[in-house]
């Protein structure tokens, strides 16, 4: 059922998350990097760039044929157009992906019109393991930041270590061990800072120690 493959996905994602803590990811002798510290390509969650599994509608204005009504974005971060076949589109916000389509079919009609929509929005799936009162892998929608995954997890406990709360984030599939990021309890609770302007990615597992 789908209920059953959602829990056998969320126990998967738990499993791996130990496995990483297990290896060592989560000792205090790894080293870390403070949040303001870290550099990545973290997005203004006011803009809305297209992920993985996130289903996008492509119209080209007057040619049905070479338009896609749902398209779900493979874990490659591409989609299957006709005409231009393999796409890129993960990363880029709808805009972006419609002047990019605008240009590559210029060599096919004239004055192409692309207009990209978002139909489906994928969700968030990440771990929240440690001093917390319900650890485990946890669906949330996008954007979430640190504290909205504490808060799945029904908040801190009280053996909770405040100024100890990391996020492990593999920045390539090819990468040997994921990055180290440490926050704090009372950046993440105030406005403007780095902790709090934080966005998790699908595959974070966040560590309260």
């Amino acid at each position: 059922s789908g209920s059953g493959a959602r829990m056998f996905h969320r126990i998967a994602l738990a499993h791996l998350a130990l496995a990483w803590l297990l290896a060592g990811c989560a000792t205090t002798s790894v080293p870390y990097l403070w949040v303001d510290e870290y550099v990545g390509p973290e997005a203004d969650p006011g803009v809305y760039r297209i992920a993985a599994r996130d289903v996008i509608g492509v119209r080209v204005w007057n040619h049905e044929a070479m338009s896609v009504e749902r398209a779900r974005v493979r874990e490659d971060g591409r989609i299957s157009l006709p005409f231009l076949k393999d796409v890129e589109v993960a990363g880029l916000t709808p805009n972006e992906l419609s002047e990019r389509l605008q240009q590559a079919l210029v060599s096919l009609i004239v004055d192409p019109v692309v207009t990209v929509t978002l139909e489906e929005p994928a969700l968030l799936n990440v771990s929240v393991l440690g001093e917390v009162a319900t650890p485990g892998a946890f669906t949330m929608p996008r954007p979430a930041g640190v504290l909205a995954a504490i808060a799945a997890a029904g908040g801190l406990t009280e053996y909770a270590d405040r100024d100890e709360i990391y996020v492990l984030r593999r920045l390539s599939p090819t990468s040997a061990a994921p990055t180290r990021i440490r926050f704090r309890y009372a950046d993440l609770t105030s406005g403007g800072t780095n902790a709090a302007a934080f966005l998790l990615q699908t595959g974070d597992v966040v560590v309260v120690e």
